[in-house]
C-alpha cells in the first residue's frame, strides 16, 4: 500500500517539465528564417571558397550549420525563474532540440524548392543556379531537402545534448569547433609564421594546397583543443579577474610585468618572422587602437558620445600632408617628418596644436548638450569638416576632391619608414601605441581621469561635488582629438596620399564599434575591439583576415553590436567599474549570498 502511494505520489518529471511547443516552433521557424536570409544575401556563395577542412567543410556552410545548433540549444534552455527548483534535465532538451532542428531544415528546404521552382533573380540577383547547385549538393531538390532536414535535426539535437551534458564535455565540444575553424581561418598567419622559421613543412602538413585544413591536421587540432577545454578551469574570465585583483600587490605587480615583458617580446620580434601581409593587417590594426583610445577616452571615461571623431583624423592628416607635401596647393614648407630632426618633432607638435584647436572648436558648442543630442550635433561637426575639405572654397589649400599627394615617408635619422613597408610602420605605430597606452592609463587614475568618471555617471552630481563639467568635458574632446590627430599623421605617410573621401561618417562609426565591443572604458578591451573588427573583419577599405567578409562587414558589424548589447553589455574585456554598473545586481545578489564583500577598485582596468 505504501508503495502505491509513493508510485501515485511520485512527480512525473515530464508532466511537471513538459516541451514548451511554442517556444520550439517559433526558434524552428527563426531558424528556418535565418539559414534562408544567410543564402539569399549570398554569403553562402561568397564564403564557399573558403575551406575550413578540405574537402568537406567550407566556410560558407559553416554560416548554416550553426543555426541549428545554436537555436537548439536555446529552445532546449532552461527557463526556470531564479530561486525557484530547477526541473531534472533529459528528454524534454532532447526533443525541443531536435524539433527546433527538423522545423529549420523543413523551412529551409522549402525555401531551396521555391528558388528552384521560381526565378527570382531580378529580385535577389545572388538566387541563381549556383545558389542551388551548392545547396542541393549536385544531387537535386528532393534528395537535397531529406539531407537538410535530417541534418538540421541532427544539429538541433546536438544542441539540445549541450544542454544536459556536464561543464566540461561541453567546454570541450566548443573548444575543439573553434580551435578547428580559428587555425582554418588563421592560415595565413600560421603559414608566415613557418616560413618565418623555416619550418614550412608543419604548414604543409596542417594545411592543403587549396587551403583548408587536412582531415588528419583537423582531428588533431580538434582533439588537443577538446582536451584543453575539458581539462580548463570553471571560473569565468570575470572571477579570474576579480581573483587577480585580490592578490598581493607584489605578486600582482611581477604578474602585469611579465605579461608587459611578453607583449614587448612579441612586438619586436614577432613582425621579423610574419610575411607583409599580416604585418600589414597589424599595422591596420594598431592605427584603429591609437584612434580607439582616444575616443575611449571621450566615449567610455567622459561618457560623451561622438560621431564626429573622424574630424580630428582628417584635422591630423592634413595638417601633416600640408607640411611635408610639396604637392601642397598653398603653403609648401616641405618638411620631412623625421623623428631624429627639429623637422619631425615640429610636425608633431603642429599636429598637436591643430589637434587641440579643433577639439576645443567642437566641444565648445556642444559643452551644455548630452546623449543624443550630443551625437548628432558631433555627427554634424564630422561631415561639416569632410565636406569643407571636399569643398571648391577650400580647394586652394586642401586641394579640394583631387586632395592632397606625393606626401613623404617618415624616416628615423637617415633610416627611411616607408609606407610600403609594413614591418617598419607597424613598429613605427607601436611606438605611439605604446605612448597612447601609457598616457591612458595614467590618466584614469589622475583626479582628471575619476572627473571624467564622475561626470559619465552624472553630471548634474559631478557638478554639485564642485567639478568643473565644462573644463572636463574640454579636455577630453582635446586628448581625444590628439589622439585622433597623430593617427591622422600616420595615415598620411604611410598612405602619401590624402583625399576627402578617406573620412567619411563610417570611419567614427567603426572606431566606435571598437570601443563598445572591446569594453568602454577598459584599455586592453580597445586592443581586443581592434583586433577582431579590423584584423578580422577589416576596415573601412582595409581587408582583413576574412577577405572574403568584405560585402558583409557592415553586416557582421551590426550583428555583432546588437548581439554584444544584448547578451554582453560590458564588452569583450570590460573595466571592472563598467562591470560593476552594468551587472550590480547581480553583483549585489552573489555577495550577499556568498558573504563576499567584493573588491576594491585598486586595480581597475
Amino acid at each position: 500500500m505504501t508503495d502505491m502511494l509513493e508510485r501515485t505520489d511520485a512527480p512525473d518529471s515530464t508532466a511537471m517539465n513538459p516541451v514548451d511547443w511554442s517556444k520550439v516552433q517559433r526558434w524552428g521557424a527563426l531558424g528556418g528564417l535565418t539559414m534562408s536570409f544567410i543564402a539569399a544575401i549570398g554569403m553562402v556563395t561568397a564564403l564557399d571558397r573558403r575551406l575550413i577542412v578540405s574537402p568537406w567543410l567550407s566556410l560558407g556552410f559553416v554560416t548554416l550549420l550553426w543555426v541549428p545548433v545554436v537555436y537548439g540549444r536555446i529552445a532546449a534552455g532552461d527557463d526556470t525563474p531564479g530561486g525557484s527548483p530547477t526541473p531534472e534535465k533529459g528528454e524534454r532538451e532532447l526533443i525541443s532540440g531536435l524539433v527546433v532542428g527538423l522545423l529549420s531544415g523543413l523551412f529551409f528546404s522549402f525555401f531551396i524548392v521555391v528558388i528552384d521552382a521560381i526565378d527570382l533573380t531580378e529580385i535577389f540577383r545572388n538566387l541563381g543556379p549556383n545558389l542551388i547547385e551548392l545547396l542541393t549538393f549536385g544531387r537535386g531538390v528532393g534528395i537535397a531537402a531529406v539531407l537538410w532536414i535530417i541534418g538540421s535535426g541532427l544539429l538541433g539535437l546536438l544542441g539540445g545534448v549541450l544542454t544536459i551534458v556536464p561543464r566540461k564535455v561541453r567546454a570541450a565540444l566548443g573548444f575543439a569547433a573553434t580551435g578547428v575553424v580559428l587555425f582554418a581561418l588563421l592560415e595565413i598567419i600560421v603559414t608566415d609564421i613557418t616560413q618565418g622559421l623555416r619550418v614550412e613543412f608543419v604548414a604543409g602538413w596542417i594545411y592543403e594546397l587549396n587551403g583548408g585544413l587536412t582531415t588528419i591536421s583537423a582531428l588533431v587540432i580538434a582533439s588537443v583543443f577538446g582536451v584543453l577545454g575539458y581539462r580548463s578551469d570553471e571560473r569565468t574570465i570575470t572571477e579570474r579577474r576579480m581573483e587577480r585583483l585580490n592578490l598581493d600587490p607584489a605578486v600582482r605587480f611581477r604578474k602585469n610585468a611579465i605579461a608587459i615583458g611578453i607583449t614587448i617580446l612579441a612586438v619586436i620580434f614577432l613582425p621579423m618572422i610574419l610575411g607583409g601581409l599580416t604585418n600589414e593587417l597589424l599595422a591596420n590594426v594598431g592605427l584603429f587602437v591609437l584612434m580607439g583610445l582616444g575616443l575611449n577616452i571621450v566615449v567610455g571615461s567622459a561618457g560623451l558620445l561622438d560621431l564626429g571623431y573622424v574630424a580630428f583624423f582628417a584635422v591630423g592628416a592634413y595638417t601633416t600632408a600640408v607640411l611635408t607635401s610639396a604637392q601642397s596647393p598653398f603653403w609648401t614648407p616641405e618638411l620631412t617628418l623625421n623623428f631624429l630632426s627639429w623637422e619631425g618633432w615640429l610636425i608633431l607638435a603642429t599636429v598637436i596644436i591643430m589637434a587641440s584647436i579643433a577639439g576645443v572648436a567642437v566641444g565648445t558648442p556642444v559643452i551644455r548638450l548630452r546623449g543624443d543630442y550630443l551625437a548628432i550635433v558631433t555627427l554634424g561637426f564630422g561631415e561639416i569638416v569632410r565636406i569643407l575639405f571636399l569643398s571648391d572654397f577650400l580647394a586652394p589649400y586642401f586641394g579640394g576632391a583631387q586632395g592632397i599627394t606625393n606626401v613623404p615617408s617618415a624616416a628615423l635619422g637617415p633610416i627611411a619608414i616607408k609606407g610600403t613597408s609594413s614591418q617598419a610602420m607597424f613598429y613605427l605605430i607601436s611606438v605611439f601605441v605604446a605612448v597612447a597606452i601609457y598616457v591612458a592609463w595614467r590618466l584614469q587614475k589622475t583626479r582628471t581621469g575619476r572627473a571624467w568618471t564622475a561626470l559619465r555617471e552624472d553630471e548634474d552630481v559631478a557638478e554639485a561635488m564642485g567639478i568643473n563639467t565644462t573644463q572636463v568635458k574640454l579636455q577630453a574632446f582635446v586628448i581625444g582629438a590628439i589622439f585622433a590627430a597623430i593617427a591622422g599623421m600616420i595615415f598620411a605617410v604611410k598612405v602619401g596620399s590624402i583625399f576627402p573621401s578617406s573620412f567619411k561618417l563610417l570611419v567614427s562609426i567603426i572606431i566606435l564599434v571598437i570601443v563598445i565591443v572591446g569594453g568602454m572604458g577598459s584599455i586592453p578591451g580597445v586592443i581586443v575591439g581592434a583586433i577582431v573588427l579590423i584584423g578580422v573583419l577589416g576596415g573601412p577599405t582595409q581587408p582583413g583576415l576574412l577577405q572574403e567578409f568584405g560585402e558583409f562587414k557592415l553586416l557582421v558589424y551590426g550583428a555583432l553590436l546588437v548581439i554584444m548589447m544584448l547578451k554582453r553589455p560590458e564588452g569583450l574585456w570590460p573595466s571592472i567599474r563598467r562591470q560593476r554598473e552594468l551587472h550590480h545586481e547581480e553583483m549585489s545578489q552573489d555577495a550577499w549570498l556568498t558573504g563576499d564583500p567584493g573588491v576594491t577598485e585598486e586595480g581597475e582596468s
